[in-house]
């Protein structure tokens, strides 16, 4: 069996390297990440691990591993921004308020399926003009869910978190862990 990570993500990499895993091949899927209409935040963000793992092409004996992070102030998405102003958007509703971070995954192994999805509550102190500028111009919020990642410079701006931080970077471990090894992924091999 070899395994696969669907993500471009080195946050999902560096995460999976926590495991003592290394994939064997990593293929992002290109799948359109657009919300419904009225789709709420947690439901979004297993159906996008579910897409995922779906758009992900592999044979009968390749493990695939999705996860999706998202972002959720009240009902509203919160996904990658597209641009600095975006960024700067999300942070200011961020600002002085508790959000939540959902991540969902995904583990595809021939037409089965494994699932599950781990929600952690994050508070950001309320932040100035100027840390909002000082946090843009480090351009660490590009392509992070949210506008902002935790284990950067904006871990700063995190006083409190209920929850997994690992799940915040984008890898919950602890469940990662035990979908694969509900899919038969060997994790711990006894040494010969």
């Amino acid at each position: 069996m070899k395994l696969i990570l669907g993500s471009g993500s080195p946050r999902r990499l560096e995460l999976l390297a926590q495991l003592g895993l290394v994939p064997d091949d990593i293929r992002p899927p290109d799948i359109d990440e657009t919300p419904l209409k009225a789709e709420l935040p947690r439901p979004y963000c297993q159906r996008m691990a579910r897409e995922k793992a779906e758009a992900v092409v592999a044979t009968a004996d390749e493990l695939v591993l999705v996860a999706d992070t998202t972002v959720a102030l009240g009902r509203r998405i919160l996904g990658k921004p597209a641009d600095a102003g975006e960024a700067a958007a999300f942070l200011h509703a961020l600002s002085g308020r508790r959000h939540r971070v959902i991540t969902a995954l995904a583990v595809k192994l021939g037409d089965r399926l494994w699932e599950r999805d781990v929600v952690t509550q994050v508070s950001m102190k309320r932040l100035s003009d100027i840390e909002v500028n000082g946090y843009l111009a480090t351009g660490d919020w590009q392509g992070k869910a949210g506008g902002y990642g935790i284990q950067g410079p904006a871990g700063a701006f995190i006083p409190w978190i209920q929850g997994s931080f690992s799940a915040v970077m984008g890898l919950p471990v602890a469940e990662t862990a035990t979908l694969l090894s509900a899919a038969g992924w060997p994790l711990w091999r006894e040494e010969a």
